[in-house]
């Protein structure tokens, strides 16, 4: 702290001066601080603008990233299970209309004919939902071919929960199937001897239904071929509504992080962001003192050259 001290007489420690220089040089450095945060937007520009402020700027920042990434992630996560529930869609309509060619089929007023090509019509709703199925894909990767499994990092807490998305098409349905822990969730595809779940349901067989031999359009395999159509379209519905669940979960965590991440922002802008008004406001009073110090320092360079006299005569 400056204090107002003369010097009287003695030239040599210009006392007055001193003050007034560094008065001028606090207010300089005052001028010089106001214009970098008005020019960046940022009160804190480095850890010694506020080390508390800045450990606590910096953490936020961070967490914010990590949520904006989780975010993200949800978004993936959520073209997944679309994508995958419209090719199930797609597989429950073309499977509904196998199940009504198999009903049509029973009828007794059907000959042998009509059979046969009821189940070549149904075969190529078959090979249509095989094609589903290779052509669902997300990311270069197929989803319902049994073999997907994503993890997706939705950033429910600061521990980052890790959401697990499976699709096996290979796999019976069951409740426990439907844990919501893990996320799977099962149909099959055709040609293993396995169709949605349903153990020995081919619908490669329909293609084998000829004249001289009806195969699953029998009269004694066609009831169990109809309860079996009927299992699968069930298995189908539970795997589209399962996904739909996790959508609507997904949903609302896109919600939440945004509004975290809002808030976030918010925090980090209050901790680190410029109040452009008070900065504006001591910008002026900082250039104020600078001129009044340059003023004060030319008068008390001014005091020596009446000593002077003292020594001229003058």
């Amino acid at each position: 702290m400056p204090s107002a001290v003369s010097g009287s007489g003695r030239i040599r420690t210009n006392t007055p001066s001193e003050n007034a220089y560094n008065a001028l040089q606090s207010a300089s450095n005052n001028i010089a601080l106001r214009q970098l945060r008005l020019s960046t937007g940022k009160r804190i520009n480095s850890a010694a603008d506020d080390v508390a402020g800045y450990i606590t700027s910096r953490s936020l920042i961070a967490r914010n990233g990590a949520l904006k990434a989780a975010l993200r992630a949800s978004g993936d996560a959520i073209n997944v299970t679309n994508i995958a529930q419209d090719s199930f869609d797609n597989i429950n309509d073309l499977l509904t209309k196998i199940k009504d060619s198999t009903a049509s089929a029973s009828s007794g007023a059907m000959g042998t004919d009509e059979k046969v090509a009821l189940a070549k019509t149904a075969y190529r709703f078959a090979q249509q939902i095989q094609t589903i199925v290779e052509s669902t894909v997300f990311g270069g990767r197929q989803l319902i071919d049994g073999n997907f499994s994503g993890d997706f990092v939705i950033g429910f807490n600061a521990a980052n929960t890790l959401l697990t998305l499976a699709l096996d098409l290979t796999t019976s349905v069951s409740a426990s199937n439907f844990d919501i822990t893990d996320g799977s969730f099962l149909v099959s595809v055709t040609g293993n001897g396995n169709f949605a779940g349903v153990t020995g349901l081919d619908l490669n067989s329909l293609n084998s239904v000829t004249t001289s031999s009806l195969g699953m359009f029998s009269t004694t395999n066609i009831s169990a071929t109809l309860s079996s159509l009927a299992k699968a379209l069930n298995n189908v519905n539970k795997v589209a509504s399962y996904l739909g669940g996790i959508t609507n979960r997904l949903f609302s965590q896109e919600e939440a992080l945004k509004s975290q991440i809002t808030n976030y922002n918010a925090a980090i802008s209050r901790i680190e962001d410029a109040d452009v008004a008070l900065e504006q406001l001591e910008l002026v009073k900082a250039q104020f003192l600078q001129q009044t110090s340059i003023t004060t320092l030319a008068q008390a360079n001014q005091s020596p050259q009446s000593f002077l006299q003292l020594i001229t005569g003058r």
